[in-house]
């Protein structure tokens, strides 16, 4: 347990930043999992729009330091390549 006052005030900080951290987490991978299932169900609209809001999501998880920069990237550049795939068919 935190004795001084600048140990707890750190346990109050990273709580803080903790849920943060965890909706912004969660914000992203229900954008991925919503463009994934959209591959897959070749729903090339619907799928455009979400792809944009997955790398809204991306870029502000990667921006706030959530995730790091390359991983951002990472995801953005795979979910694209999955998404030109059902567009080239």
């Amino acid at each position: 347990m935190a004795i001084t006052n600048n140990a707890k005030r750190g346990i109050r900080v990273s709580g803080r930043k903790r849920v943060v951290n965890d909706k912004l987490r969660r914000t992203m991978k229900e954008a991925v999992k919503t463009v994934r299932k959209d591959v897959l169900g070749k729903d090339l609209a619907s799928t455009k729009t979400t792809l944009s809001l997955a790398f809204k999501a991306l870029d502000k998880a990667a921006k706030r330091g959530t995730i790091k920069k390359g991983q951002a990237n990472r995801k953005k550049s795979r979910l694209a390549k999955a998404v030109a795939k059902i567009d080239a068919k």
